[in-house]
């Protein structure tokens, strides 16, 4: 019943981080232990001994020993004879020394800074174990800087990796939301940045043996976790770099060089056009959506013309490309062009729209509103 309530109330339990920290907090409470075991130890003889010398009650005898170990100064709480007097004396000097002694190691646990770092780590491991489908940016550079810029602003949640001293002072400097410190191709790195929940991972460091070593650590940890596969991205400074990286699985490997020079060229050959792509494609609060649309097995489609699908008609779409299931990419295809299963249709239209043409490809039926069309 109160699971039922829950689920009314659409109440979610916060998940659990993969790394759990408290063994190494706890490591560093250690020294805490001693000035602990002592003050209870002090509480209870002390007790005893205004009921031994005095023959008081037991509270009245630890309330006495509480103020007068804490050295709070509230005075007598009961007359007492000569011998309890000179054992108050004592507990006064004992609860001194204690205080002093634990102050102690309180001051050099905080020096240290051990103890404030692992409470910060484990806020920001619970942080990101709230994480969905995001992305997992591994390596600290001018790439990493400009990207989450990017991400940010189409609301892409992401956790940065890096190895860096100061990691901390650059998050902020940086405004990245969520990060880890450490070694990004080690399992408890990726395990921290909750890679189990990740949509994909973005090798970009400058030196190509660390994205080879980063690309091959996360098919390994997939295959662990037995999911379906991430999608790798990298950055390399030539060909023969990027068919390796390529080769180890990586998904998609850009050379800012190339892309550069790209960018560059089709700006001089025609900028007004290019800038109109980037509004339509990078922006996340443009009217037009540009998305890549995969045709499922069970789909109505499958096996009919393009024309006859009335996609257009329907959903009010425009079908710009297909990538066939080999690779294939046919640009702007004609109303004669059969549709297949695991065809990924390139599809240009509003959010409202690509919602609906989502729906449309999913369904086993042939729509009703073929009968209008």
């Amino acid at each position: 019943m109160f699971n039922k309530f829950l689920k009314f109330l659409h109440w979610q339990k916060s998940k659990k981080p993969e790394i759990d920290l408290s063994p190494q907090i706890y490591q560093e409470l250690k020294p805490f232990r001693f000035p602990i075991i002592l003050t209870i130890l002090i509480m209870l003889v002390g007790t005893l001994g205004y009921v031994a010398i005095d023959h008081v009650d037991i509270f009245s005898a630890f309330y006495q020993t509480g103020i007068t170990f804490t050295t709070v100064g509230f005075g007598e709480m009961f007359p007492m004879s000569k011998n309890a007097r000179l054992f108050t004396i004592f507990l006064i000097i004992l609860g001194f020394a204690i205080f002093s002694f634990a102050l102690g190691i309180m001051i050099d646990a905080l020096n240290k800074g051990n103890l404030s770092r692992l409470l910060k780590e484990r806020r920001m491991l619970h942080k990101i174990a709230r994480l969905k489908k995001h992305f997992v940016i591994c390596y600290h550079n001018e790439h990493t800087m400009e990207l989450t810029k990017e991400m940010r602003k189409a609301h892409i949640p992401f956790v940065v990796i890096s190895s860096e001293e100061n990691l901390e002072e650059i998050a902020k400097e940086n405004s990245y939301p969520f990060f880890i410190k450490g070694e990004p191709h080690t399992e408890i790195a990726m395990r921290k940045a909750y890679i189990s929940s990740a949509k994909g991972v973005i090798s970009l460091s400058k030196n190509i043996a660390d994205n080879i070593a980063m690309i091959s650590s996360v098919r390994l940890f997939e295959k662990e976790l037995n999911r379906k596969p991430y999608y790798l991205m990298s950055v390399a400074d030539n060909s023969d770099n990027i068919e390796k990286l390529k080769k180890l699985g990586a998904n998609e490997v850009i050379s800012p060089m190339k892309l550069m020079a790209k960018k560059m060229t089709s700006t001089a050959i025609n900028p007004k056009i290019n800038n109109l792509l980037e509004e339509i494609i990078y922006k996340k609060d443009t009217l037009l959506d540009l998305e890549e649309l995969k045709i499922p097995s069970q789909s109505w489609i499958i096996g009919k013309k393009l024309k006859e699908s009335h996609i257009r008609d329907i959903t009010n779409v425009g079908i710009v490309g297909i990538r066939k299931k080999g690779g294939k990419f046919i640009p702007m295809p004609k109303g004669d062009q059969i549709i297949e299963c695991e065809d990924v249709l390139l599809i240009i239209g509003t959010s409202e729209s690509m919602i609906n043409t989502r729906k449309l490809l999913r369904s086993k039926n042939k729509p009703e509103e073929m009968r209008y069309v």
